[in-house]
């Protein structure tokens, strides 16, 4: 590292401007984006950065990934080493910081919401695309409150009812943003096998093939069956999301669900290995009237089962 490092041409001088109401993870990305462009014009390394915070290599590449809430302190310090002086630029950074460290609606389950699904629920709010690809449950962007029910209790067996109802009011309100102004494109890929395994019970299911029915019709929501025979080469054995995301901050990530948490993936060759699998498997998935009618014949079996006759 350079002595006189701060003396360099700063020609990456320009922050995105935030814009009003800004979700607090889109902000967060935008700013650790600007805080990696700084550094790297100025020609240093993650460890070159950490002691200007004290700070470990880690923390310093978790806030330019945008990962966790920034103090705010040390986003100062270190665009001040970096050789930021304007005041408009500072006071951009400050509005940013101001958005990325505000609570988000999700903060209100707190309680129910382990610190890697929180990191999903703030990413999905701010892509402007997401494809997933499920291999054993509808995916929770589209699952009915029935059915999320009997996926929560299954889950977690020793629930009280006030945990159980929370899980599944989170999980509702994680689908307000498939309805509101700038929603995300949504792809939903799903294993046959889904439209087969009765959780809930006939009458959950009745209702949560049908609603993907509906949701199918709705702009901006795409739904595929992958049918057993075609994607049994190609399909993984673990669900896969995709999440893109607008200019300012890291272009994609992909989301990997595992049993007691969840792995990201955002190194260049790991996102295009799954965007691989995700085409794949699109082009292996039913086409659209091919899912619609796979939907009405399980939803057809489902209503004419014994249990339904007897109601």
């Amino acid at each position: 590292m350079s002595a006189d490092h701060r003396d360099r041409p700063l020609t990456v001088n320009t922050l995105p401007l935030p814009r009003e109401g800004e979700k607090p993870v889109a902000a967060g990305k935008v700013l650790g984006a600007y805080l990696r462009r700084l550094r790297r014009e100025q020609g240093l390394t993650i460890k070159d950065a950490a002691p200007v915070i004290r700070a470990s290599v880690s923390k310093i590449s978790r806030m330019e990934r945008g990962e966790n809430p920034p103090r705010e302190r040390d986003v100062l310090d270190l665009v001040d080493h970096y050789g930021v002086r304007d005041p408009h630029q500072v006071e951009a950074v400050r509005e940013l910081l101001k958005q990325a460290t505000a609570k988000a609606w999700y903060d209100e389950y707190a309680d129910v919401t382990p610190g890697w699904l929180k990191r999903l629920i703030g990413l999905e709010d701010s892509a402007i695309e997401i494809r997933t690809y499920e291999v054993h449950v509808v995916p929770g962007l589209l699952q009915t409150p029935g059915y999320a029910k009997a996926i929560v209790t299954s889950g977690l067996p020793n629930a009280s009812e006030t945990e159980v109802r929370r899980r599944v009011d989170l999980r509702m309100a994680r689908q307000r943003l498939l309805h509101g102004p700038g929603r995300p494109q949504l792809v939903a890929l799903l294993d046959e096998a889904i439209l087969r395994r009765p959780v809930g019970g006939p009458d959950v299911m009745v209702e949560q093939l049908e609603y993907l029915l509906g949701a199918a019709e709705r702009s901006g929501i795409t739904i595929r069956v992958v049918q057993f025979m075609k994607g049994a080469k190609i399909a993984p054995s673990t669900p896969v999301t995709y999440l893109k995301f607008a200019p300012g901050g890291p272009a994609e990530l992909v989301y990997l669900e595992q049993a007691a948490g969840a792995m990201y993936i955002t190194s260049k060759s790991g996102v295009e290995s799954y965007r691989y699998v995700l085409s794949e498997l699109w082009g292996a998935a039913a086409s659209r009237k091919k899912t619609m009618e796979l939907l009405r014949a399980a939803i057809k079996d489902y209503a004419g089962h014994p249990s339904q006759r007897r109601r």
